[in-house]
């Protein structure tokens, strides 16, 4: 698969960075079974890097983001931060590679694998029933071009999709007992779909800012991805 990073995408890395920089800062919610860890505003914005800069370009930028955040921050690249890294990458790639085949393909086996890795562990298989929310990115990668590029339904996947990776790391490097896992669904249907929202309003707000200076820049199409059927003038006009 071929990319080509140019001057311009540079430029929109480093606005991303620093919008992950920030997002990063506000926490929203305390990761269970992580002491002092939170999951924070990155969660609504790392998987929109997709969409407006390509699967492959735009998890290239959440790493990067990430990166500069742990420089300049003086953070240490500790195991729990390298989980918390790599849940997005992935995120940020289904979000975005919702019309290719290739897409379809990271969108079914990435969670699949991640369900049969939840049930191969001894925690895993007594709470196996934890695992099945990883059939909604499943699903939705599943479906026709047309629906499976929906909004709404591509923030549900991406965000589950991060949410079984991180899952699978967590398991695995962390102990919790399978009760503990069958505790967290009714929180995980709460935070996700927040996550979803959240998602699906960043994503709305840098849709319109960017085709603002896209317009006015001459940005070219095949570097800055802007869905005009998501422009806040058409939507409100849909409504009318």
């Amino acid at each position: 698969m071929k990319f080509n990073i140019t001057k311009k995408h540079i430029i929109f890395l480093i606005v991303f960075a620093i919008l992950v920089f920030v997002g990063r800062r506000i926490n929203f919610s305390p990761i269970i079974g992580a002491e002092n860890q939170f999951f924070t505003l990155f969660q609504f914005i790392g998987p929109i890097a997709g969409a407006f800069l390509g699967p492959i370009v735009g998890a290239v930028s959440v790493l990067f983001a990430h990166g500069t955040d742990y420089i300049l921050a003086g953070k240490a690249f500790t195991l729990i931060n390298l989980i918390r890294l790599t849940p997005m990458l992935f995120a940020a790639y289904y979000f975005g590679a919702r019309k290719r085949f290739t897409g379809k393909i990271v969108g079914v086996i990435v969670p699949a694998a991640a369900m049969i890795a939840f049930m191969l562990h001894p925690v895993g298989r007594e709470a196996w029933v934890y695992s099945m929310f990883w059939l909604i990115p499943i699903f939705i990668a599943l479906l026709p071009v047309k629906q499976s590029n929906n909004l709404i339904l591509k923030s549900f996947g991406a965000t589950f999709t991060a949410h079984c990776v991180g899952s699978i790391a967590f398991l695995y490097t962390v102990g919790m007992t399978p009760d503990a896992w069958m505790a967290l669904i009714p929180v995980v249907i709460f935070e996700r779909t927040l996550f979803a929202m959240g998602i699906i309003g960043s994503y709305v707000g840098m849709n319109a800012v960017l085709h603002y200076v896209a317009d006015k820049f001459n940005v070219p199409a095949d570097v800055l991805h802007i869905d005009k059927n998501y422009l806040l003038s058409k939507l409100f006009k849909a409504k009318a």
